[in-house]
Order: structure tokens, then C-alpha cells, then sequence
């Protein structure tokens, strides 16, 4: 996963970032979809950042009584260009590429409220890499509490990559609208109701002949898993994917996701089907997304028995669709 918007740092930076968080920090183009909402630097190479998850985000909605769980991935990587301009000087344009991902949470505190959830991590960098003074990678680990309740663990790693090095390492695949243009048709969706989904259009499988086996669904046309246009399948996508053939290989038990162990090993393209995989290893679940016969990516995903469902009044309980 990879992402650059361009931008220039405001004036009174530090300040600004105390108490708001410009979306081109976060490499968002919606305003509305910023979910950091301020930064302070605790000693060298440790953080504290603080975010805020809405009642009922338009994607990630609550499923079975709580909070999706990819709210933590999408908020620990808003966190990773946040902290790669303000934290290491890493100028606006350069892409910052995850190449490994983990959390571990207590989902009880998941569980939603009829408020919007304050979400805090402390976050420390370790084997941080300079080249030539810029950063070239960092490893983060992050202790994330909500509502003042301790969540879990999440670690990530990521690369930092240059505009000038970029267009090398991807060769005709960086023009994203020649990549989109290829893109192979999209595929019709799974059975919301099968993936713990409301709608058709956040559907990210399609269903085969084969079991256990289903094919990506890379909707350039999606307003939060493509915010801006990319010339590869987003990290978040594939996250999304993980999550969503986990719940289609519990079959009607309500489950939540309570950990992921995910490594990206090479970029997932537009122009070729991928193929998401499952099967079941002891208590998790193995995800793999396969492109032209290499793993591109792979997850191990724990999921746990959801409780039964409540309602608030401004979050409703997951309505089954499609089955």
C-alpha cells in the first residue's frame, strides 16, 4: 500500500496539529474522513496521538454491537504519513508503503456508545532508516486505548519512498490512469449479509465456483477504499478483503475480528484477477491474495464469537442484505 498527496505544510505547524489535523497530512482527500485529531512528541522517537471514531462511519459501520475493528488499521495508518511529515521531515509527495501489519485486541472495547469514541495511542518508532538524511524506513509499535480503556497492541512496519524513485521501482504500472484503465471488469459481489455488510457496494469479494476461494473486487468508484486514485490495490482494501472472507468462512456466526497478522510482499495490480484464498489453521484463519500464481499478500486473522447485538439510537445493529 502506497500513498502520496501533494500539499505544503501551513504555517504555526506544531500548534495547528495540537488540536486539528489537516486531511493531506493523513493522505486524505475528505476532510470528513480524518479520524486523528491532534499529535505531541513525548521524547525522541515516541508519540502520543490521539483520534476520534464517529458513532456510525459511513463504512465502517458498527458490526453485532461494536466498532469495526479495520477502524484501528485505518487509524494507525493515518498516523504513519501524519508522523512521517511532522515527526521525520518527509516532504509531501513521497509514498509511504506498508510492508508488514499486526494487531492484538480485548474486544470488549469495541463496544459502541450512543457517543463518538476518544482513541489514544502511545506510539514509539524503533529502527528507524536514513538514507542521505531522508527517512527511509521506520518500524512503529502502538499501545491504543479507547475511552480510556485499553484496547490492544498494533504494530506496523513502512517505507518511505521518494517521487524520483517511485516511477523506477513500478515502471509502467506508476501512470494510475493507464493502471485503472487496464483494470479487469469488476466482478458482481457476495451476499452482503455474508462478509458483515449492509450494502452491495462495500462488497470486496465475488463469489467462485471454488470454496474457499473468491476473487478481489477493486471499486475504483468507492468513495473511502479509493479516496483518491492509486495505481494499485490499497493496503486497506486487502484488509478489507482479510476481514470480510473471515466472516464469510464463519458462515452465520456472529464474529469479531480480534487480531491480524498481515505481511504485503508485492503490489497487487488492476490488470489481472486476484485471488483471495482461505483455510482454517488451528484457531485462525490464513488469507491469501494470489496474482498471477505469487502470494501478494497474506494474513492470519483470530476471530472471536460476537455478543449478541444492541441497538443506540444513532447505531444500529448490522441489518442482513442480500440473502
Amino acid at each position: 500500500m502506497s500513498v502520496a498527496i501533494d500539499s505544503e505544510k501551513p504555517k504555526d505547524l506544531h500548534a495547528l496539529l495540537a488540536t486539528f489535523v489537516p486531511r493531506q497530512f493523513v493522505h486524505k482527500r475528505m476532510p470528513s474522513e480524518v479520524l486523528l485529531t491532534g499529535w505531541f512528541p513525548v521524547e525522541s522517537d515516541r508519540f502520543r496521538v490521539t483520534a476520534r471514531w464517529p458513532v456510525d462511519h459511513a463504512f465502517y459501520q458498527p458490526v453485532n454491537g461494536r466498532h469495526d475493528p479495520l477502524l484501528i488499521a485505518e487509524t494507525v495508518r493515518q498516523t504513519v504519513p501524519l508522523l512521517s511529515h511532522v515527526a521525520y521531515d518527509v516532504p509531501f509527495g513521497h509514498r509511504q508503503t506498508w510492508s508488514a501489519f499486526r494487531f492484538e485486541i480485548d474486544p470488549a472495547a469495541l463496544a459502541t456508545t450512543a457517543a463518538p469514541a476518544e482513541v489514544e495511542m502511545d506510539i514509539h518508532c524503533s529502527d528507524v532508516v536514513r538514507r542521505g538524511g531522508r527517512l527511509v524506513s521506520v518500524r512503529m509499535r502502538v499501545e491504543m486505548s479507547v475511552d480510556g480503556a485499553r484496547l490492544g497492541r498494533v504494530e506496523t512496519s513502512f517505507s518511505s519512498i521518494p517521487p524520483t524513485v517511485y516511477p523506477r521501482l513500478r515502471g509502467p504500472y506508476a501512470d494510475v490512469a493507464e493502471a485503472v484503465r487496464r483494470a479487469v471488469p469488476l466482478a458482481p459481489p457476495m451476499a452482503p449479509c455474508r462478509v458483515a455488510r449492509t450494502r452491495f457496494a462495500d462488497v470486496v469479494l465475488s463469489p467462485t465456483n471454488a470454496a474457499h476461494r473468491t476473487q478481489l473486487r477493486a471499486d475504483h468508484s468507492h468513495p473511502f477504499l479509493f479516496d483518491h486514485p492509486v495505481d494499485h490495490a490499497p493496503g486497506m482494501l486487502l484488509l478489507e478483503a482479510a476481514r470480510q472472507a473471515t466472516h464469510a468462512l464463519a458462515g452465520r456466526r456472529p464474529v469479531t475480528v480480534t487480531a491480524m497478522d498481515v505481511a504485503f510482499t508485492q503490489y497487487v495490480e488492476f490488470d489481472a484477477p486476484c485471488w483471495i484464498e482461505t483455510d482454517v489453521v488451528g484457531d485462525r484463519v490464513r488469507v491469501r491474495a494470489e496474482q498471477n500464481g505469487a502470494c501478494a499478500f497474506s494474513a492470519l486473522v483470530t476471530a472471536t464469537p460476537a455478543p449478541p447485538s444492541r441497538q443506540t439510537a444513532k447505531a444500529p445493529a448490522l441489518v442482513p442484505a442480500g440473502c
